[in-house]
């Protein structure tokens, strides 16, 4: 087995319009299917330890969808508590030092971006970011958000565009005195000490965080509805 795996499914998906008015962002359909369970494919091809998705808007939906499965729900409450609050408060759960974070409003072609991050980590980092090369990203408005030095080092620019995919020690978030927060104030202090390091995928990737990414997102995997 390996690293537990955190799915962030707690957003209220306000890009999507009237998709999210009677569901979570991560229950949309696309190409069949739930985007939540696009990710878990990925999630059961590396076995990880253990795995965790966090819920606040609608979060009874997601916590019905995993309704006899393995997988734990961290519901948010009274209030959303952010990515970096959300892994902090989902920690007990995952029980781990290091611990994989995934987006759910992604879609993917190509390698399974969990592996691709696994092989590329060691035990002396912190934080290691899994980025797309902008020509391959899709449906992504938009300058890149990290250049990726030749060591691996991180820093921001525009040559690559996150994937919302990452492999992250527990203590970088639990060591934080903030409950809300995001986990863009955490990599920006790894950034300064030269500690955050990033990976470039090299497959195909669409961002699904909007309408208009279902339709390319579909393309892109060649799916047609009949």
């Amino acid at each position: 087995m390996t690293h537990p795996v955190m799915l962030f499914a707690a957003g209220f998906g306000t890009r999507m319009g009237a998709l999210t008015r009677d569901r979570p962002k991560p229950l949309v359909h696309v190409a069949g299917k739930p985007l939540i369970d696009h990710a878990m494919n990925f999630v059961r091809e590396v076995t990880p330890s253990r795995i965790v998705a966090n819920a606040h808007y609608k979060a009874d939906q997601i916590v019905t969808h995993f309704v006899g499965s393995d997988v734990q729900v961290s519901v948010e409450e009274p209030d959303i508590l952010d990515t970096g609050g959300g892994l902090k408060a989902a920690l007990p759960l995952l029980g781990a030092d290091v611990v994989f974070t995934m987006n759910t409003d992604a879609v993917w072609k190509g390698p399974n971006p969990l592996a691709i991050l696994e092989s590329a980590w060691s035990d002396d980092m912190q934080a290691l970011l899994l980025c797309v090369p902008k020509a391959q990203t899709l449906g992504h408005s938009g300058a890149g958000d990290i250049d990726i030095l030749p060591d691996g080092t991180a820093r921001w620019g525009t040559g690559t565009v996150y994937s919302g995919v990452q492999m992250i020690r527990a203590d970088c978030v639990s060591n934080s005195p903030e409950t809300v927060f995001s986990l863009k104030a955490v990599w920006e202090g790894l950034a300064q000490q030269g500690a955050l390091k990033a990976v470039a995928y090299p497959g195909r990737w669409c961002d699904v965080g909007h309408p208009g990414g279902i339709t390319i997102a579909e393309s892109m995997l060649g799916y047609h509805n009949v």
